[in-house]
This record gives structure tokens, sequence and C-alpha cells, in this order.
């Protein structure tokens, strides 16, 4: 499959669907716009009673679903958006690194666990994770841009036939980079889905980073990554 379209949606992966559950409005903003960003179909609810009932119009092939939420628990919801076996993943989403809290909620049913602060990308990546294990025929674990080939289960990349040997960090940012191969994309985009939501740091570190990669990526011919001044950077190949 190969990635190389404006958009972040993936040619020929049927869209998925993911409910985003949250009582903070500006988490269900940043994680639901992330999630459209990268060709999800994406329904938002601020309450457990709400979750239940857009889990049943939306019909959602995930629920990325926080713990504590104003009415109901968020692992009560999940028991009940489970009652008569309906096999719906769930992305559990927590203020809390509590490990009872981690166990009790994998226990019923919930795919994964993201505590936050957390990079968007990150909980992204999860959610694919969680997909491909859960529902194989929407997801395909490799990404292609012309000869840059990206693992996602494996966390590895490759250009030429050649590894990488990236960071966590420089994958993160090679992965956006490659879903969203032509789109031009600011140092904002980049910093909000890479490092953490609300990351307060100078948003050098996304130049210092796009460095790192080119010194791995760009040491094959031809360049990929480029800077388009005064707006941020993009991965295509060079103009004619």
């Amino acid at each position: 499959m190969t990635t190389n379209k404006a958009s972040g949606a993936r040619a020929g992966r049927p869209e998925a669907r993911v409910l985003v559950v949250d009582d903070e409005q500006s988490i269900t903003d940043l994680v639901g716009l992330a999630l459209r960003y990268e060709g999800f179909d994406v329904a938002v609810a601020a309450t457990g009673r709400e979750a239940i009932a857009q889990a049943a119009a939306f019909s959602p092939d995930l629920v990325v679903l926080d713990v504590m939420l104003p009415d109901l628990n968020g692992l009560e919801v999940c028991s009940r958006l489970r009652v008569g076996g309906r096999p719906l993943p769930v992305v559990f989403l927590t203020a809390r690194d509590a490990t009872e809290d981690k166990i009790a909620g994998l226990t019923i049913g919930g795919d994964d666990y993201v505590t936050k602060p957390f990079a968007l990308d990150e909980l992204v990546a999860r959610v694919r994770a969680v997909l491909r294990r859960t529902r194989p025929a929407l997801q395909d674990a490799r990404l292609e841009f012309a000869d840059l080939i990206l693992d996602e289960d494996g966390h590895e990349a490759r250009r030429a036939g050649v590894s990488l040997d990236l960071t966590p960090t420089e994958f993160g940012l090679l992965r956006f980079l490659v879903l969203n191969s032509g789109r031009v994309l600011s140092k904002t985009q980049i910093l909000d889905h890479v490092w953490q939501y609300g990351y307060t740091g100078s948003d050098n570190v996304v130049e210092t980073y796009i460095s790192y990669l080119r010194k791995k990526v760009d040491r094959f011919d031809p360049p990929l990554i480029h800077t388009v001044r005064h707006v941020g950077y993009v991965l295509r190949l060079p103009h004619a």
C-alpha cells in the first residue's frame, strides 16, 4: 500500500469509526481532530450515558474512553457497551496511573490503556494497533512512500532496503509525515500530533528532530523531507 496522497487517509482502507468519550472538550476536540486527520470517522461524547447512546447510533469499531466521567465511571460504561457479548474494542484514557486501575480496565474488556498527558500520535498509533488485532480488515500495518517503508507493528523504518535505526520520537515524526505526504505541516500541527498535547516547550524541537530525520532518511537520493519557508515541512518527491 502506498500513501502518496495529500490526505491522511490510507488509500483502499475501509473507513473505521471511532467514538471518543471524555468530559474535557479540549481533549475530545484534539483527539477527534487527530483521528479525522488520519481518515477515521469520529463521533464524540462527554458523559457515560451519552457514550452509550452514541454507541448504539454510531456503531463504532472502537471506543476511546475516559475512565473518569461526570456520571458513570468509564469502567461501568465499558461493561454496558459489552452487554450481550458485543466485541467492541476499548482504549481507556485516564489521568490515573495506578496499576490496579490498569488491571481493572483491562480485565473487564479494555484493549489498551493510555495515561494523560499523551502524544496524539501515540494515541492514534494505539488505536491502529488495537484495530489491527481486533478488526484486521480495517488496518494495514505497513506504510510506504517512494522507497521508504514503515512497519508499525515492528516499529521499524527502512529506505532503499536499509534500516534507518530511528528513536521512538523520530519514528513517530516520520510516520506523521508519511501519513500526510504531500501536505505541508506546520510546527504546531507536528507538535500536537507527535509530542504531548499541551506541550509548552519551544517549537524549535521540531526543527531539531527534522534535522535528525534528514540525516537518516535523506542520506539516500532523492531527498524526501522538504522545508516550505514560513509554513512548515512536507514529505514529497522533489519537483521535476
